[in-house]
Order: C-alpha cells, then sequence, then structure tokens
C-alpha cells in the first residue's frame, strides 16, 4: 500500500514540484492546499502519512496550521519547507512539532532523504 502526502503551499510551481518528486516514488499524492486553512480541511478529510507545510501563505500560515493539525492529530508527520533566509520560522516550525525541514530550493534527493528518514517505521 502506498503512503499518502498532503501537499501545502501558496506557489503552484513549488506544489508541482513536489508533487513531481513524489509522484516518481510509491507516494500517492492525495491533496494540495495553497493556505493553511485549505491544509487543516484536507488533513482532517484524508490524514496523510505525511504533510510538506509551506510556512508563509496567505489567510493562513503553515506555522498555525501546523500546531492545529497536531493539536487534533498528535501523530502527524509534518515536514516543512521553507526558504533559508526565514530561519527563525524554521526554529518556530520545529519547536511546534515539526519532524524536519526542507530548505528552498530544494533537489529531490534533498527532498526523498527527508521523508525517508521521518517516516521510516520505527
Amino acid at each position: 500500500m502506498s503512503k499518502r502526502v498532503l501537499i501545502v503551499d501558496d506557489a503552484l510551481f513549488m506544489r508541482t514540484m513536489l508533487h513531481d518528486i513524489f509522484e516518481s516514488t510509491d507516494w500517492q499524492i492525495v491533496a494540495e492546499a495553497e493556505n493553511g486553512e485549505q491544509a487543516i480541511a484536507a488533513y482532517k478529510e484524508f490524514q496523510p502519512d505525511l504533510v510538506t507545510m509551506d510556512l508563509v501563505m496567505p489567510e493562513m500560515g503553515g506555522i498555525q496550521a501546523m500546531k492545529s493539525i497536531l493539536r487534533e492529530a498528535p501523530s502527524a508527520t509534518i515536514v516543512v519547507c521553507s526558504a533559508l533566509g526565514q530561519k527563525n520560522l524554521i526554529l518556530d516550525a520545529i519547536n511546534a512539532g515539526a519532524k524536519d525541514f526542507i530548505v528552498k530550493p530544494f533537489q529531490r534527493s534533498q527532498v526523498l532523504e527527508v521523508v525517508e528518514r521521518v517516516t521510516i517505521e520505527p
């Protein structure tokens, strides 16, 4: 059975890049969201195994969305995708419960390495 991922980013280009990376693996993309509110709704509906979460988005940012998801599903696996210039936000996200982070711009191998690291069964 394939693992399921929710891709969250306000930039279509970034969602497309992540979509292409996951599509080439055994991951199934169950949904995409362009803001935190959509991410929360999609998480509730699909209960994915992994969420990739941008931090700076309109309407609701990634940290607020992540906190909301983790309140409802404490075992959710969320990986932050953020630009290097947002180091303080990445630290805030890790402190809020993100399992790891991927710095934009990213390489396919980097994404897959982080995903494998955070989703390996103990």
